[in-house]
């Protein structure tokens, strides 16, 4: 039985404080003696509340700061919301383990109970993703999207008050399952509509690299198949030099001992959405993602990303 404590790096908002403690949860009920702290981080993209994602600029912008903290011993692993890493992660440091996900795709909150496609023409639509707001736009070019920042909590009150003149919100159908707030979800939205972040409905536990009693405390969490697919996912990401701040979309999944991975690069209004998916066996899903972003990249994403870093 392990006798030690532990320190966990997380981000304050409610939902990341829930996916801390259902981490030092779990970890708790394999070894029942083990302390463990939460330690509270607020990042840049926490403290930056007035400006879209895409114009706060740098990478892993709810990352950095605990990242640091990891570096320099003040917390002995991190949790985040693997939607939220960037493609390169720190010297030093390494995805450590990652638990069986929860739902992947994102849903539609409206004010009055529509389904997307019947949300009346020239609907304000609440999001400060690039990536909802261009397959939104791309299946709805009548919609109007509406910058939105702040966490859940602040996102459903912005919605239900009226005072930004909201017709609806997208959000990760896995944080709002995970705050139990699913009788708020008017409709999954289907994939073919609005394909996910890469890594979106997995959590991340990031460690050191150089930290093997960390990394056996945490080994039972590590599911498989969910690895699996989302470094299928994050190699495309890699490939295309992503961040959360791009249009860009990807989706894996595994049946019996094949990997299909669905991913896209779009232009911010919509008008151009490059896609396409690859199949292969599943020891082979980071390849798979290394090649679905080569032939993204020849069918014209490689133009759309250079335009955007022009900006």
């Amino acid at each position: 039985m392990i006798t030690d404590s532990l320190k966990i790096g997380t981000r304050g908002s409610k939902l990341a404080l829930w996916q801390a403690e259902w981490v030092k949860t779990a970890l708790q009920k394999r070894n029942p003696s083990l302390i463990i702290e939460l330690e509270i981080i607020k990042t840049k993209g926490d403290k930056i509340l007035d400006v879209p994602l895409a114009g706060v600029g740098g990478k892993g912008l709810f990352v950095k700061e605990i990242e640091d903290s990891l570096l320099n011993g003040r917390v002995d692993l991190a949790v985040h919301s693997m939607k939220d890493m960037p493609a390169d992660i720190p010297e030093g440091l390494c995805i450590g383990m990652v638990p069986e996900r929860e739902t992947p795709g994102d849903v539609l909150i409206s004010i009055k109970g529509n389904a997307f496609s019947d949300l009346k023409p020239g609907a304000v639509i609440g999001t400060s993703s690039l990536r909802r707001a261009a397959q939104l736009l791309h299946a709805r070019p009548d919609i109007v999207i509406h910058p939105l920042r702040g966490n859940l909590d602040t996102r459903l009150r912005k919605l239900d008050s009226g005072d930004e003149g909201l017709d609806a919100i997208v959000l990760a159908a896995a944080g709002v399952k995970r705050l139990g707030l699913s009788e708020r979800i008017t409709e999954y939205l289907n994939h073919s509509v609005m394909l996910p972040a890469v890594g979106q409905g997995a959590l991340c536990i990031e460690i050191r690299k150089d930290d093997p009693k960390v990394q056996n405390i945490i080994a039972p969490l590590d599911n498989h198949e969910t690895k699996t697919a989302v470094f299928g996912e994050r190699a495309l990401l890699n490939r295309l030099e992503g961040s959360c701040q791009v249009p860009i979309a990807a989706f894996g999944k595994i049946e019996k001992d094949l990997f299909t991975l669905e991913g896209l690069v779009a232009e911010v209004d919509g008008k151009k959405v490059i896609r396409d998916s690859l199949s292969g066996p599943k020891h082979t899903a980071e390849k798979i993602g290394i090649d679905l972003a080569e032939r993204l990249l020849s069918k014209g994403a490689d133009k759309i990303l250079k335009n955007l870093k022009s900006v």
